[in-house]
């Protein structure tokens, strides 16, 4: 899935069905059980709280009015924090999405690998300059080995082609990953088949197999497995509880909402073998544990200085407009009329999910929905749940004294998360 790699003033899309795009929504879930709120010093003064809520609960509201089922979200701005729901979490069934509610996550994994294989550059047993044939010479041997460095894997400059574009190419094929395990090894052997998109190291170019080769060097470097090792090195010591590796299991554990597949019309598709994504889109999270992990890191809790430093170097997603950002190890840029902003989105078959957050971990939002690919192919104008949501995410992310205005004009500057440009035959996930 190429969802961060695409950063462009239209969003060309389909509708989705009308069985996916529910009648009014039942509202959003608040209360207070649902609206958090901690500590904080009166507006005006240090910590401030700028979270306004009734901004915050009208667009995120919008979202359901939009046609999709269910939203879920958290905001963080200083020692505050705000959570809330909105629609329903299932199509079959009345049952309100709710705040604390599980949802996978996607390519956001990414971001958890990356920081894995960098304490193991902190700890001196790899180098991000390492050629990947110097630890996984069975599996990419030869000149590409020697030319792809670990750095080109978590940048997605290696050239190596995206795997999920030829496995997930039809309807039939997502009936299929449902229910079959895939060996990380033959994710790969699928991606090195592929003619490479670029010169080792010459430009970007989005690929889940790049992850599924840095968990194997986990692996390698380790001689664990990479859930393993992510759960010491960062679930465990900070407490994200609701957060984990499902392996081949496929059922979400923990309050989950349905996940809807647009073209499937209300067939539930939340029950999901994930092994087909694995280390580059297998897990499983919540707003508030998401919002956890980011401020961490860019707090410097979980890297040194200098290898936070190489995780937020970035590559241009096009060179030739460097003002839309670009790709660092594991994690983007996103420029807003309010800021940089830093994180990642993800896309699987039934939900999607976003997770931006300010360098300095003064603003974070993270949010997701559970529908997925209502736009595959193109129409020249925005789909309303990409405006719709977006619109939320930019008024989450920028408190309205922090820019002069807001418009859906600016909206379109976040990623797209419904398709691929040049390769509509495909369904972009991870």
């Amino acid at each position: 899935m190429a969802t961060s790699a695409t950063l462009v003033a239209t969003i060309a899309v389909v509708p989705a069905s009308a069985a996916a795009r529910p009648g009014p929504s039942a509202g959003p879930s608040v209360g207070p059980s649902a609206d958090a709120t901690t500590g904080g010093s009166p507006a005006g003064g240090q910590g401030a709280d700028r979270l306004d809520r009734a901004e915050l609960r009208a667009a995120l509201a919008g979202v359901p009015e939009a046609g999709v089922p269910g939203v879920l979200a958290a905001v963080h701005d200083g020692r505050h924090e705000w959570r809330d729901a909105a629609g329903q979490a299932y199509l079959t069934t009345i049952r309100p999405m709710r705040p604390q509610m599980r949802h996978r996550i996607g390519s956001i994994t990414k971001t958890f690998v990356a920081t894995t294989v960098l304490q193991l550059v902190d700890e001196g047993r790899l180098g991000l300059d390492d050629p990947i044939g110097q630890w996984l010479p069975e599996i990419v041997p030869g000149e590409l080995g020697a030319a792809v460095t670990v750095r080109m894997l978590l940048n997605h400059t290696s050239g190596i082609g995206n795997y999920t574009n030829v496995m997930v190419d039809s309807y039939a094929a997502i009936d299929r990953l449902q229910v079959t395990t895939y060996e990380p090894a033959d994710l790969v052997a699928l991606g090195l088949a592929m003619p490479p998109t670029n010169a080792p190291g010459a430009e970007y170019s989005y690929s889940n197999t790049n992850y599924v080769l840095a968990g194997l060097l986990i692996e390698k470097v380790t001689g664990n497995e990479p859930a393993d090792e992510v759960q010491r090195r960062i679930l465990r010591p900070l407490k994200l509880t609701g957060t984990s590796f499902p392996g081949t299991e496929p059922t979400i554990r923990g309050p989950h909402s349905g996940g809807y597949f647009a073209p499937f019309a209300a067939r539930d598709l939340s029950e999901f073998n994930m092994s087909w994504l694995w280390t580059a889109g297998e897990m499983i999270s919540t707003t508030t544990d998401l919002n956890t992990f980011f401020r961490a890191l860019l707090d410097g809790d979980l890297l040194s200085p200098a290898t936070l430093d190489e995780m937020l170097t970035t590559v241009p997603y096009l060179p030739e407009l460097p003002e839309l950002g670009g790709y660092g190890l594991g994690i983007y840029s996103l420029s807003t009329p309010c800021g940089e902003f830093w994180g990642h989105d993800g896309v699987v078959i039934g939900h999607l999910a976003y997770s931006m957050h300010r360098r300095d971990g003064t603003r974070q939002v993270s949010s997701g929905i559970n529908v997925s690919h209502y736009g595959i192919a193109g129409l020249p104008d925005p789909h309303p749940i990409d405006l719709a949501w977006q619109t939320f995410l930019l008024t989450a992310m920028c408190p309205s004294g922090d820019v002069a205005g807001r418009s859906t004009e600016t909206v379109p500057q976040l990623p797209s998360v419904t398709r691929m440009p040049g390769n509509d035959a495909v369904v972009p996930v991870g």
